[in-house]
This record gives structure tokens, sequence and C-alpha cells, in this order.
């Protein structure tokens, strides 16, 4: 199984979003940013280094949302998500190729 995070990132009244860039595994279809945990990391730090490492902005990780498990034909995931507030920085799309 594969731990992962997600950051539901607020901003005033806004929630981010990301399209998953091409040549990307599930290119196409927006998601929450986030990633895989590392071995000794937190949910709550992989959250803060893969949302900088992806978007470049810096975030406060605020509150456990739920965790959730998907079967891929390849690959067994958990998936925790978390509310974040935006920090600081300026969105830069290094993983993907859209926000909203």
């Amino acid at each position: 199984m594969i731990l992962v995070t997600a950051a539901i990132i607020r901003k005033e009244q806004h929630i981010l979003i990301a399209r998953r860039a091409q040549g990307r595994h599930l290119e196409g279809f927006w998601e929450f940013p986030g990633g895989k945990i590392e071995p000794g990391e937190t949910p709550e730090a992989c959250l803060k280094r893969e949302v900088y490492e992806e978007l470049g902005i810096q975030i406060m990780v605020d509150s456990f949302i739920m965790e959730n498990q998907h079967d891929y034909p390849d690959k067994r995931i958990s998936l925790q998500a978390y509310y974040c507030s935006f920090l600081s920085g300026t969105i830069r799309l290094l993983d993907h190729d859209s926000r909203n």
C-alpha cells in the first residue's frame, strides 16, 4: 500500500485544484496537490514539501479531513486529505498544466 496525501488549500473563498500535465500518471485529471509520504515523514511534512515542490508555495496544514483507500490496476493507495491554508508564494505550475 502506498501512503499519499492531498492538500485542500484554502485562500479566502477559493480552493486550489490543479490539472496533471501531459506525460504524467493520470494526465489531464484534476487533483488536489500532494504526493507520496517518504519513510519517516509525517503526512503534514509531506504536504508542505510536495506543495512547495509542485507549486512553489508555502502552506499551513490545518486539520485532517479523511482517509480513503483506492485500488488502481497496478497499485493500492491510502490517501489522507487535509485542509490547508495558503501562507505565501506565487503559484508556479511545475507538475501541472492548469489550475483553478
